[in-house]
């Protein structure tokens, strides 16, 4: 009905007539933000000087991504259990990494075009950087909060990755990357950076302290047992019920009305995703997961955060190339076999067929075919864009980085507007 054999091999590998259709791209932004407008902006339009002309955008996301994954790394050998409070220098470390890759990514678009050098790889290889740093990101700040490997931290997850997917496929069908008032990278990152400080000052345990300690009344609604992070959970979750769906799904259904599109069938590439989100919970869920108690959700999380960061990357790459929407990846099936193998003996009955060691093999299996089909993949694409575009991904050519330099020093500090 929707074709979906036809497009697994072009959403997967770039055709000839989506590289033909680069010449169509157009990138589109909307944010609304008053603290972007009168204040992130501005802040923007300054660093961007800091970095020299022959920098390439592409550079300036891989080495902002790379501030995150060192602090996951710190995570992973200083807080492996997410809870038990680390060096206070990495509470800084995670919040000042998340702010620079934050500056980082918003100021690679400016480089481009302070360079000359913009292209439709510059958006793809930007935003699959941002759908791979949804779950670093969110390893990053459970341990911050001491969440541990539990619930709050798989709801951190979610929290993040659905917001991510919903924009994007909201962006595939509009064309525009809209951004509310009040966003996640944003006001949200922001915020992320300021609770991660709070940590580094007061200890990621002041986040288990009750509501009623810490303001001294529950406000009357919230249960007496809460404790900040219950605060926090149920806080993003209103959010992303009443102020990101509601936005993304109308935004689709306007689209398709003036296109003259099936509503049905645009609504129905959140199949992926809600296959996604449902297998992660039924594996976390069962009874026979070894998952929180054996403490491997760190692994867990990276391992499908891949997949997520996949899925999302290939929205983008049928944006840009003009394309098939892609409705499945192959790396979706570990999942899928994963927590049907850990929910057999609840339905039926029977002895668990994954011990906390076999479960963790199997995990670690995952990871690297994740991490290698993934890594070989963006390697295709980026070679694909970049013969075809005549560019190179991670530098710019001398020629036009030298008369960049050139035409910057005859503009001197004159103002730029910001267009991303």
């Amino acid at each position: 009905m929707f074709g979906f054999g036809s497009r697994l091999h072009e959403s997967d590998y770039v055709s000839d007539a989506g590289l033909a259709n680069l010449r169509l791209y157009k990138y589109g932004c909307v944010d609304k933000s008053p603290v972007t407008k009168y204040v992130l902006s501005h802040y923007w339009n300054w660093a961007v000087t800091l970095f020299p002309m022959w920098m390439a955008p592409n550079l300036i996301t891989l080495i902002g991504f790379g501030f995150v994954v060192s602090n996951l790394l710190l995570v992973i050998y200083f807080i492996p259990d997410l809870y038990t409070p680390g060096p206070t220098w990495i509470y800084f470390s995670c919040s000042i990494g998340l702010w620079l890759y934050s500056t980082f990514d918003n100021v690679d678009g400016k480089q481009a075009r302070r360079t000359g050098s913009s292209s439709p790889l510059g958006e793809l290889f930007d935003h699959g950087c941002d759908a791979l740093n949804c779950c670093i990101g969110s390893v990053n700040q459970a341990a911050c909060m001491a969440m541990g490997h539990s619930w709050y931290s798989a709801f951190l997850l979610l929290l993040t990755t659905l917001p991510f997917f919903l924009s994007t496929w909201e962006e595939y069908h509009t064309g525009v990357l809209y951004l509310g008032y009040v966003n996640g990278p944003t006001e949200g990152l922001i915020l992320a950076c300021a609770v991660m400080l709070i940590s580094g000052f007061k200890g990621p345990l002041f986040w288990r302290s009750e509501v009623v300690e810490v303001f001294g009344t529950n406000f009357g609604i919230f249960p007496k047992d809460w404790i900040l992070l219950d605060l926090m959970v149920c806080g993003m979750t209103l959010l992303l019920i009443f102020g990101h769906i509601p936005p993304c799904l109308i935004a689709v259904y306007k689209s398709c009305k003036e296109k003259n599109q099936s509503v049905v069938a645009a609504y129905s590439e959140l199949l992926p995703m809600s296959l996604f989100l449902v297998s992660a919970y039924a594996w976390l869920a069962s009874p026979a997961s070894h998952i929180f108690e054996a403490q491997h959700f760190i692994l867990f999380a990276v391992t499908v955060g891949i997949v997520f960061g996949r899925m999302a990357t290939k929205i983008i790459l049928a944006h840009v190339t003009k394309m098939p929407f892609p409705y499945f990846t192959v790396q979706l099936v570990p999942l899928i076999l994963g927590a049907f193998i850990v929910n057999v003996p609840v339905v039926f009955g029977s002895e668990p067929i994954f011990s906390a060691d076999s479960e963790y093999y199997y995990l670690v299996a995952y990871f690297i075919f994740v991490a290698v089909a993934y890594a070989q993949w963006a390697l295709f694409v980026i070679d694909r864009f970049c013969t075809y575009l005549g560019i190179k991904c991670l530098s710019i050519p001398r020629p036009k980085a030298q008369q960049s330099e050139e035409e910057e020093g005859l503009i001197g500090s004159s103002t730029r507007v910001r267009q991303d």
